[in-house]
Parts: C-alpha cells; structure tokens; sequence
C-alpha cells in the first residue's frame, strides 16, 4: 500500500507527464473519445479511468444512497446501481435531471438495475427537488453525491452548496469535469462553460467556504487521464445543522 501510495504522488507531481495527458485528452476528446463506451448496455460518457476510480471509492465508502444530478442515458445510474448490487443490501440510486428524455427513461426503467433507480425531473437546484431529496435521505445512513449536470461556475457552486449537506462523514462528493479548466480557452465556444467559468473554479470556491471537505489527493491523482482532477471530495466531519 504504501508502495503505491508513493508512485501514485509521483505521477502527480510529474509536470511532463501531466503536460502529456493533457494533449492526449485534447486530441481524445475532439474526437468524441469518451462516447465511445456504455455500462451494462447504457452510455456512460466517462473515460475508462474514471470509471475504475469511481468503484474504487463506491467500494471504499459503501453507501448506501448514491445522489447524482445530470441522467443523460443513464450510464453513470447503471454503473452506481450494479455497484450497489455487489455490496448488497439495500443501496439506492437517485438521478435529478431538468430533462430526462422519454427514450432514454424508458431504457432505464427497462434495465435489469432498474429496481434500484429513482428518477427525479426537474432542476438540481429548485426548491421542489431538494426538498424530494431530504425525504429520501432520512432513511440512508451512508451518502454519496454526484454533480454532473450544468457545468457553469454559478451552477455547480450551487449544487456544491446544496448537495454538501446531503453527503456523510467519510463519504465523497465526486465532482467531474474539473479538467475543462485546463483545456485551452475558447474551447467550449458552443456551450456556456469556459475557462474560469467551470466546475473546477466552483470547486475552488466553494472549499473556501466549507471546512468539513477536503480533496482525497491519492484518489483524484492516480487516473492522470480524467474529467475529474481533484474532483475527488470526502466528507471530514459530519454536517452541523
């Protein structure tokens, strides 16, 4: 463990390598590369590696709630759910999403990982969706949150203050595309992120305000290629009300 813990900090502090990924994923992402894999049959839209980091820490943590905000085809509700189906019990997976398409909601209530999968339709944020949430959580113990729908700044400072206070002690809060921070401005033209405007300038802004969160660096560092650089949040200390 402590092996690799030490050559996982390596490569994080390897400037050239980093400088690499980065032109890999610029080259890879002009090309759709991470819509080219599905989860159990769904689109997932996520690089490999993120995928295996992201069962690394379902395993970790066990929740036994998984929040996420953004469906698109429902890949990522896939992926959470078989992960709750190998830890057993009772876990649940709940999906918020301010337009879930009818096919691709059909495709999920047709999925084998369907029974446990809640669908919420409407904004991450509104006043209406928060409060379905905190009835949910009432009856989970272990919690974790995804926030992968509307990438702007304002947006994702929004959810991170919102859905925080959903999050258990010694459970994450995983933040994806961080990395849009990164690549060159301008890059996103057709959509209303950019360059300090992005999740990753949400990210910094809201640890400024909130002590109880701290970035696990060894899980954020070790994908290299990833949508989610420090995009790793684990609750320190429970939520004080």
């Amino acid at each position: 463990m402590q092996e690799r813990e030490a050559a996982i900090l390596a490569l994080a502090s390897d400037d050239t390598l980093h400088s690499a990924s980065l032109d890999w994923m610029l080259k890879a992402d002009a090309n759709k590369y991470s819509y080219n894999f599905t989860w159990m049959g769904r689109p997932i839209i996520r690089y490999p590696n993120d995928i295996v980091v992201f069962q690394e820490v379902v395993w970790r943590s066990k929740p036994d709630l998984i929040i996420e905000t953004g469906i698109a085809h429902g890949g990522s509700l896939i992926l959470s759910a078989s992960l709750l189906e190998l830890l057993g019990g009772n876990g649940r997976v709940v999906g918020v999403d301010v337009d879930i398409r009818s096919h691709n909601r059909k495709a999920i209530e047709q999925h084998p990982m369907a029974h446990r999968i809640t669908m919420i339709e409407g904004s991450s944020t509104s006043l209406n969706v928060i409060e379905q949430l905190r009835e949910i959580v009432k009856s989970h113990s272990r919690v974790m949150v995804v926030l992968d729908s509307l990438h702007t700044h304002d947006h994702v400072l929004a959810e991170l203050r919102l859905y925080s206070r959903f999050v258990t002690e010694g459970c994450y809060l995983v933040l994806p595309d961080t990395f849009i921070e990164y690549f060159p401005p301008g890059y996103f033209a057709n959509r209303p992120w950019d360059v300090g405007n992005n999740p990753m300038t949400a990210l910094r802004q809201f640890l400024k305000e909130e002590p109880n969160f701290t970035i696990d660096e060894l899980t954020s560092s070790k994908a290299l290629i990833s949508e989610a650089p420090d995009g790793y949040l684990i609750r320190t200390s429970r939520q004080v009300h």
